[in-house]
């Protein structure tokens, strides 16, 4: 049953939307345009052997960030925060040192999919962002889409002490069945950085009526190249209420990595997250 395995979901959302800074939700998109907080979360806890979350920002501001750590103080199962900070901003690196001495920050996240420029991470003025994150042992969540992996390993050559997980596979069309490209740049960052990938997220890049066999080959290909020991697992919940229940993405889950041993699937679905995140 898949209670018996003990999981850290590594990409979960919290949000309040009289807040007022999340731009991207809006009512067209219907079930998730509510307040979603901490006691909507707590029956996947044992439902699905979860041990522990990580908090991932949903708002370009400090002010979410704020919010979700002080979620993080009253809710244990919340292990890490992944949070915002303006990397452009001229004391970016002042602002990453401030919030790495609070508890509970484990990583950052700009969100780079939302942005047009396609290599604005390669920047010089976002370098004394990056460079602060390696100091302070801070994970790097890259959030973007395939057009963005090229851009992503020049970055990663440039920083190659930069701990960094690539959100949701990169998000890869599965609902056009486009891979060749994708697979050739995650291949290559997989065999030339030391970038670890989350498993999340794919159900909502599908078609409406997915089934696991859409899913297959993108995660087979993840699989093949960054391996068990660079995977992360995380549901993405509850953006992935839009295409599946959570129940739904644990079940996928455990077809996608059937063929693993135990303890390669204990990697992805719990000790990658510990290591990589410092939990």
């Amino acid at each position: 049953m898949t209670a018996a395995r003990t999981r850290i979901d590594a990409h979960q959302h919290f949000w309040q939307i009289g807040r007022g800074d999340y731009g991207w939700l809006t009512p067209d998109l219907g079930p998730i345009y509510r307040d979603f907080l901490p006691a909507d979360y707590e029956p996947f806890l044992e439902a699905h052997g979860v041990a522990g979350t990580i908090l991932v920002q949903a708002a370009p501001t400090p002010a979410e960030t704020a919010f979700m750590l002080s979620l993080a103080e009253n809710n244990p199962f919340i292990r890490g925060v992944v949070g915002w900070v303006d990397f452009e901003a001229a004391d970016a690196a002042g602002q990453i040192t401030a919030l790495a001495d609070r508890s509970g920050l484990v990583g950052l996240r700009p969100m780079i999919q939302d942005i047009a420029d396609v290599s604005w991470m390669l920047g010089s003025r976002l370098t004394p962002a990056f460079e602060a994150m390696e100091r302070h042992d801070l994970t790097f969540d890259a959030l973007t889409l395939p057009g963005h992996l090229p851009h992503l390993r020049v970055l990663l050559d440039r920083h190659p002490g930069l701990k960094t997980v690539i959100d949701h596979g990169s998000k890869p069309d599965i609902r056009s069945g486009e891979f060749d490209v994708w697979a050739e740049h995650m291949s290559a960052l997989a065999g030339q950085t030391q970038a670890c990938c989350k498993l999340s997220g794919l159900v909502t890049e599908a078609a409406e009526n997915w089934k696991v066999e859409d899913l297959k080959p993108y995660v087979d290909h993840l699989l093949a190249t960054f391996g068990p020991d660079r995977l992360i697992w995380g549901s993405d919940w509850p953006v992935c209420t839009l295409a599946a229940s959570y129940a739904d993405w644990v079940a996928a889950t455990d077809r996608l990595l059937a063929g693993l041993s135990e303890a390669e699937i204990k990697c992805v679905l719990h000790d990658n997250a510990v290591r990589v995140y410092g939990l």
